[in-house]
């Protein structure tokens, strides 16, 4: 240890890893693989189809179920970093909660590119829906310049969007709805979803905020923006949330949180660079659907 033994390896990776962590929204709900020390930048991962039963005729030989298995792949294409240079001068004279908030902004900014990287993927789902105010709140195809500020959460909507879930024989359990801002305000409006058996009672997780019908809410500002207020022409931005199951998406991680600090002569300080590397996927493109809603607020793009 020197006068930069408040930056050493070992202490920022603990705390930037725990940032990291705590801040993970929309990754903690998807299904995860661990690619971490293997090679390859491209992962193949079967995709079989589901069989059907067949009655079972007397002296008869059993039906085989010919394959029509196919798989699907992921791309470890997604790498990102986050540095920050340490000046001598700022190492000797700055207080020790200096280094707290690099290591939280670090985590934090890990955290919110991948849980981005994830709600993007409802854009490619072939289920998107908004809830039209005009035809009382119902669920309704989503096409573009269509959703107006009126068009709000609904229970007559989130019954269908999870009719389309039990129709494509989505299993019941490890469903989540992911919703912006915007979306929690109107929920909170709704007398029946105020009650203790949707706020109470449960385990603290990131970003839960109750429970509907048996499906866990979850607020998150990295949810994709469909279409921006200029696009929406005057009725102004649009944000794709994602009701689904655990397995509508995969997300695959080849390198966890990787810390490296290094002294750097030229500039007089200890160059911090935390990165990760990944990729993300559909994996089953009806186990979830994008609701669509319109949202005036803009998230901010520094950390808090």
């Amino acid at each position: 240890p020197t006068n930069a033994d408040a930056f050493v390896p070992e202490i920022w990776s603990d705390e930037i890893a725990a940032a990291y962590k705590s801040n993970l929204v929309i990754a903690n709900l998807v299904k995860k693989m661990n690619h971490i020390g293997k090679k390859g930048d491209t992962i193949h991962i079967p995709k079989p189809v589901r069989g059907s039963a067949t009655a079972k005729a007397e002296n008869t030989q059993v039906n085989l179920i010919v394959g029509a298995d196919t798989d699907f792949t992921v791309s470890i294409d997604k790498h990102f970093e986050y540095s920050r240079l340490i000046e001598d001068i700022t190492d000797v004279q700055a207080l020790p909660s200096l280094r707290s908030f690099y290591t939280e902004d670090a985590g934090y900014a890990l955290a919110r590119q991948m849980d981005s990287d994830l709600g993007a993927l409802g854009n490619s789902l072939s289920g998107r829906y908004y809830m039209d105010a005009g035809s009382s709140g119902a669920l309704t195809a989503y096409a573009a310049d269509t959703v107006l500020a009126t068009d709000v959460f609904t229970d007559l909507g989130f019954r269908q969007a999870i009719q389309e879930l039990d129709d494509a024989d989505v299993p019941m359990d490890n469903r989540y709805m992911v919703i912006p801002p915007s979306v929690k305000k109107d929920i909170l409006g709704i007398d029946r979803f105020n009650s203790s058996d949707f706020v109470n009672g449960r385990p603290v997780e990131n970003g839960l905020i109750g429970e509907i019908y048996g499906i866990k809410i979850y607020v998150s500002t990295n949810l994709p923006e469909v279409e921006s207020a200029a696009e929406n022409g005057a009725n102004g931005r649009v944000v794709g949330g994602i009701l689904g199951h655990r397995d509508a998406f995969i997300c695959a991680e080849q390198m966890g949180i990787r810390t490296q600090t290094q002294y750097k002569q030229e500039y007089l300080g200890d160059l911090m660079t935390a990165d990760t590397l990944y990729g993300v996927a559909e994996l089953r493109d009806g186990a979830a659907v994008q609701l669509v809603f319109a949202s005036d607020a803009v998230p901010a793009t520094a950390a808090p």
